[in-house]
C-alpha cells in the first residue's frame, strides 16, 4: 500500500445510520480536521489514528451512501474517491462500517467496492443492539465467504476497536478480490473504457460508463467519445444497474442465511414496537409537533439565561476597555468596532449550541429518520422533501448550517427550493429585533390565564415565516420543471442511547462553522458600522459637535447625556446619516425614517446587529440595552410633523419586514456557494426584499 507523507490514507466508508460516526470520533477522538473535498462544497472530515507499529493513518470519514450509483453531490464524492486513482483522497485501505442488524442491506455497497480490488476490512458496528434485539453474525464464517478480516465492534462504547489497528497492519499488500464478475453486463464496452483511460479492473471501467457525466476527471474530449462508445454499443445503464444489483442479493442472501442467527425469531423487537406508535400517522405526526415545539421553548428559554451572561461579561469588558484606553478614535474602534462585534457573535452562540444539541440527540437515537419519514408527504406536497425538514428545523438557528445540510436531498429541483425558502425561517440573529419591537408594541399581559400576549405573537411571527416558506415552495414547485424522478430513500436505523461523544464533536464543528461563516461577516460590519458612524464629508463632525456643546452649554444636563446627544447629532451628519437618508423616501411608506434606514441597510450584512445600531443612533451608547433603547424609541419624534415615529404600525411594519426579508449575507454566500451561482441568490434576495417590502406595506398602511 503506498503512503502519502508517511502516512496511511484511509477511507472510512459505509451506509448512512451505520454508525460511521461513532466509529470515526471513535478511531480519531478530537484529531479530527474539516474541510472541502477537492473541487465541491462538501464537508470533508479526516482524522489521525495511530497504528500499533508507531506509525499513523489518515482517516477520511466518506458521506454514507446506499451504492455507487449516486443520486446527490455527497453520494457522488464516494464514488469520485473511488474511481479516481490520481486524486488525493484516493485510498489505500477502506474501512467498511456495518450494522450488523441490516446487514444484507449494507452489504450490497460493501460488495460494489470489493470488486475495485482495493484492500478492505469489515467492522459489524451495533452488536450490543442486535444481541439486545435477538440477532446474531458468525463473523468468522462470514470473513471465509467474503475473503475479507471482519471485525466485530461497537462504535459507541469501544467495544472491538482496538482489534482494527493490528488488522490493518496485517492488510499490508494484500489485495481483495472480487465479489461479483461483472463481465457479462457489458463486456465490450468495459473493454473499450480500459483501453481508453489504462483501466484493469473490470467494474471501475464500468462504473466510469455509467457515471462518466459527473466525474470531474472527465475531459469533454473522453465524454464525447463515451457518448459515441454508449449508442453504438447499445449500453443501457440504468437497466444494467438493476440488474447488477439483484445479481449482488442473489449471492449475498445464501451467504447472509449462514451467518446471520435469530435468536428470538418469533418476537417482535423494540424498535419495531416503538415504531408502531412514533411513525403512525396520527399519534406520530402529534409527537413530533411535540418535538418541535420542546426545540423551539429549549431555543427560547433555556438560552436566555447564559446569553444574559455573556452579554453582561461583553459589556463589562468593554466599560473596562473604555476605562484603560486614552479617549480617542483608537478606544472607540476597538470597543465599539471590535469587541461590540464580537459580542455580536458570541450572544447567539447559546441558542445555535442548544438547538445543534437537541437535533443531534434526535439523530443520535434514531429518531430524526423518522421525522424525515413522516414530513415526506406533507413536504411533496409543496415541492420539497422529507429531508428538507432537516433544514428547516436547522433554519431556527442559523441558515448557515441549514442550507448546508441540503446536501443529502438528491433531486436538483427539491434542493434548490429547500435552498431557497429555508432563510424564511426566522433564526436567533432575528430574536433581539422580534423582542424589542414585540415589547414594544405589544402589552405584557396573560392570555386564557396561562399564555403570554407577547410570547404568542412571537410565536405568530415564526408561524409567518413558516407559511412564507412553504406557500413559496409551493408556487417554485409550479415554476421550476424537472424530469428527475423524485423519491426518498432512506433506512429507519434502531432505537439506541445517544453516544455523547459524538454530540459534542459534532456541535463543537457546527458551532465553529457559525463562528467562522457569520461570526466573520458580523464582525467586519460592525467595524464597517463604527467607520461609517465615526466619519463624515470633510470636517461637518467637527462643526456638529461644536454646535451642539454650544447650544448645551448654559443646560443643566450630566457630562453623559451631553455626550450622548453629540453621538447621535454626530451619526445623522456622519456616512451612516447619509445613507439612511438617501433610502428614507423608499421606506418611508412602510413607516421607517432615515434612522430606521441606517439599520436596515447595517442588518442587511447581520440581523443581530440592529439593536447595537438603534443603540448609536439614538444616543444611549452603542452598548446601550433593550430597555434603554425602547425608553428612547418611544420618545422619538418626526422633526417636520411632531408625530411619534414609532407607533404600533410602525412597529408591526418592521416586525414584518423582518420575518420575511434576507437581512443577511452570510446566508446570500452559503447559498452561491452551494448553488454555484450567483442567479440563485440575487433572485432569493429581489424576492423575499420584495415580498418583505410589499407585506410591510400593507401592514403599515391597514393599522396607521
Amino acid at each position: 500500500m503506498g503512503t502519502d507523507e508517511q502516512n496511511l490514507k484511509i477511507a472510512l466508508i459505509g451506509n448512512p445510520n451505520a454508525g460511521k460516526t461513532s466509529v470515526f470520533n471513535r478511531l480519531t477522538g478530537l484529531n479530527q480536521t474539516v474541510g472541502n473535498f477537492p473541487g465541491v462544497t462538501v464537508d470533508k472530515k479526516s482524522g489521525t489514528y495511530p497504528l500499533p507499529n508507531g506509525s499513523k493513518a489518515v482517516i477520511t470519514d466518506l458521506p454514507g451512501t446506499y451504492s455507487l450509483y449516486p443520486n446527490s453531490t455527497d453520494e457522488r464524492i464516494v464514488l469520485e474517491t473511488l474511481l479516481n486513482q490520481n486524486g488525493s483522497t484516493y485510498p489505500d485501505l477502506v474501512l467498511y462500517v456495518a450494522d450488523v442488524n441490516n446487514l444484507e442491506r449494507h452489504l450490497v455497497l460493501l460488495t460494489q467496492i470489493m470488486d475495485f480490488g482495493i484492500p478492505i476490512i469489515l467492522l459489524l458496528n451495533m452488536v450490543d443492539v442486535a444481541h439486545s434485539e435477538g440477532k446474531s453474525c458468525e463473523e468468522n464464517q462470514l470473513s471465509i465467504k467474503l475473503g475479507i478480516p471482519v471485525v466485530k465492534i461497537n462504535g459507541r462504547n469501544g467495544e472491538g476497536t482496538k482489534d482494527i489497528g493490528p488488522v490493518i497492519l496485517q492488510m499490508e499488500g494484500v489485495n481483495c478480490e472480487p465479489f461479483l464478475n461483472v463481465e457479462p453486463f457489458a463486456f465490450e464496452l468495459e473493454n473499450e473504457v480500459k483501453k481508453m483511460f489504462g483501466i484493469t479492473n473490470n467494474y471501475r471501467a464500468l462504473l466510469t460508463a455509467h457515471n462518466y457525466k459527473n466525474l470531474d476527471f472527465i475531459s469533454d474530449q473522453e465524454s464525447t467519445r463515451l457518448d459515441t462508445l454508449i449508442t453504438e454499443l447499445k449500453f443501457n445503464s440504468v437497466g444494467l444497474q438493476f440488474d447488477e444489483i439483484m445479481a449482488r442479493y442473489d449471492q449475498l442472501h445464501p451467504i447472509m442465511e449462514s451467518v446471520v442467527v435469530h435468536v428470538k425469531e418469533d418476537d417482535e423487537t423494540k424498535t419495531a414496537k416503538a415504531d408502531k406508535i412514533l411513525t403512525h400517522p396520527f399519534w406520530g405526526s402529534l409527537i413530533f409537533l411535540a418535538t418541535l415545539f420542546v426545540i423551539f421553548q429549549a431555543i427560547f428559554a433555556w438560552a436566555t439565561y447564559p446569553m444574559d451572561l455573556i452579554d453582561g461579561t461583553m459589556t463589562s469588558i468593554i466599560d473596562a476597555t473604555k476605562t484603560m484606553l486614552p479617549t480617542g478614535l483608537l478606544s472607540d474602534f476597538i470597543t465599539d468596532g471590535i469587541l461590540a462585534g464580537i459580542g455580536g457573535i458570541v450572544i447567539f452562540i447559546p441558542q445555535i449550541t442548544i438547538l445543534f444539541i437537541l437535533v443531534s440527540l434526535l439523530e443520535e437515537v434514531g429518531y430524526m429518520s423518522r421525522a424525515v419519514f413522516l414530513s415526506d408527504t406533507l413536504m411533496r406536497k409543496f415541492g420539497l422533501n422529507g429531508r428538507s425538514i432537516v433544514s428547516l428545523i436547522s433554519g431556527a438557528a442559523c441558515a448557515v448550517p441549514a442550507i448546508m445540510a441540503t446536501r443529502t436531498i438528491s433531486n436538483w429541483k427539491e434542493r434548490l427550493i429547500t435552498i431557497f425558502v429555508t432563510p424564511f425561517i426566522s433564526c436567533s440573529a432575528r430574536i433581539p429585533v422580534f423582542a424589542v419591537l414585540v415589547a414594544f408594541a405589544v402589552p405584557d399581559k396573560a392570555v386564557g390565564g396561562i399564555f403570554n400576549l407577547q410570547g404568542l405573537v412571537m410565536m405568530g411571527l415564526y408561524l409567518l415565516g413558516v407559511v412564507a416558506a412553504l406557500g413559496s415552495a409551493w408556487v417554485m414547485k409550479l415554476i421550476l420543471k424537472s424530469k428527475d424522478r423524485s423519491f426518498l430513500m432512506m433506512e429507519l436505523p434502531t432505537y439506541k442511547m445517544p453516544y455523547w461523544k459524538n454530540i459534542s464533536i459534532t456541535v463543537v464543528q457546527k458551532v465553529g462553522v457559525f463562528i467562522t461563516n457569520a461570526g466573520k461577516i458580523i464582525l467586519i460590519i460592525s467595524m464597517v458600522l463604527w467607520v461609517l458612524a465615526s466619519f463624515g464629508p470633510g470636517n461637518d463632525l467637527e462643526i456638529i459637535e461644536a454646535k451642539t456643546r454650544s447650544y448645551y452649554v448654559d443646560n443643566t444636563i450630566s457630562g453623559d447625556e451631553l455626550n450622548n446627544i453629540v453621538a447621535a447629532k454626530k451619526i445623522e451628519g456622519s456616512y451612516a446619516g447619509i445613507l439612511g437618508k438617501q433610502l428614507e423616501p423608499a421606506i418611508k411608506p412602510l413607516g421607517f425614517d432615515w434612522k430606521i434606514g441606517i439599520a436596515l441597510i447595517t442588518s442587511f450584512a447581520a440581523r443581530e446587529v440592529f439593536i447595537s445600531t438603534m443603540a448609536t443612533i439614538y444616543s444611549v451608547g452603542s452598548d446601550g440595552d433593550a430597555e434603554s433603547v425602547m425608553a428612547k424609541m418611544r420618545q422619538e419624534r418626526h422633526a417636520d410633523t411632531g408625530e411619534l415615529v414609532y407607533t404600533s404600525a410602525t412597529a408591526f411594519s418592521l416586525l414584518i419586514f423582518y420575518v420575511l426579508a434576507m437581512q443577511c449575507m452570510s446566508t446570500l454566500a452559503i447559498v452561491k456557494r452551494e448553488t454555484n451561482s450567483w442567479v440563485v441568490p440575487m433572485v432569493q434576495l429581489v424576492y423575499m426584499t420584495g415580498l418583505a417590502y410589499l407585506l410591510s406595506f400593507i401592514t403599515y398602511q391597514i393599522l396607521h
